[in-house]
């Protein structure tokens, strides 16, 4: 059950208490910038855990400039497809609603809130040319801590990325096995603690570095099931040539 820590309180909350209804995930954010596609980068974590664990999920984008551009922008980042606020108001039938919002915005009204620190330097959302090592190199930071952004971030992100796939295109060849269940626990354990997706990927590197104790199979499966949270692609590789 996914647990945030409140800006108001300082203190853990579950995000969606109620497991029936729906969940309004609302990102709140305008302008074109890297800061904006952060937020919604936040948002659609929030609804993929979410919905791992079961709730169903409406996502919400609310603000009032570029909204179109940051939409596609946030398409190519592999973010899911988010309702657009002016076109859908409240009274769907949603049980509670999460927000999420840059960490300088006032938290108020109803539901959890998730602050998304600053993206430095702030560019233009779409300037990236590949957006999985864009998406990579956002989700090496917390939440809550300001994420640089820079040409060796994403030199960086790029060069894990590509290991990671072409990684996972050689675990396909072995049989496959189950994930293991302590693997799966401090996956489910990391994401679900206010969002710890460096936790996540320290995982994801523990299982590459792990030797011979843990079959390639296992390693595939983990690293599939991970990326139902990350949106890497990570097995985008499986079955082309070597």
């Amino acid at each position: 059950m996914l647990r945030i820590i409140d800006p108001r309180t300082g203190e853990p909350v579950v995000a969606a208490p109620v497991r029936r209804g729906l969940t309004r995930v609302e990102a709140h954010a305008s302008g074109c910038g890297s800061g904006s596609l952060r937020v919604l980068l936040v948002a659609d974590l929030v609804v993929r855990v979410l919905e791992l664990g079961g709730t169903s999920v409406l996502p919400v984008l609310t603000g009032e400039r570029e909204q179109a551009e940051l939409r596609a922008a946030a398409t190519r980042f592999g973010a899911r497809p988010f309702e657009d606020g002016r076109d859908v108001s409240a009274g769907f039938g949603e049980a509670q609603t999460v927000h999420v919002a840059a960490d300088d915005a006032p938290a108020a009204g109803e539901g959890a809130w998730v602050p998304v620190a600053a993206v430095r330097p702030d560019g233009p959302a779409g300037a990236a040319p590949d957006p999985a090592a864009l998406r990579l190199a956002l989700l090496s930071h917390h939440h809550r801590a300001p994420a640089p952004l820079d040409e060796a971030a994403l030199r960086a992100a790029g060069t894990t990325l590509a290991r990671w796939r072409r990684a996972v295109a050689d675990w396909a060849r072995s049989p496959s096995r189950p994930v293991p269940e302590d693997l799966r626990l401090r996956l489910r354990t990391a994401w679900e603690d206010d969002l710890d997706l460096p936790a996540v990927l320290r995982v994801l590197r523990s299982v590459e570095e792990g030797g011979p104790r843990l079959p390639d199979g296992a390693r595939f499966e983990t690293y599939a099931y991970a990326d139902r949270l990350l949106g890497l692609e990570l097995t985008r590789d499986v079955g082309a040539p070597a």
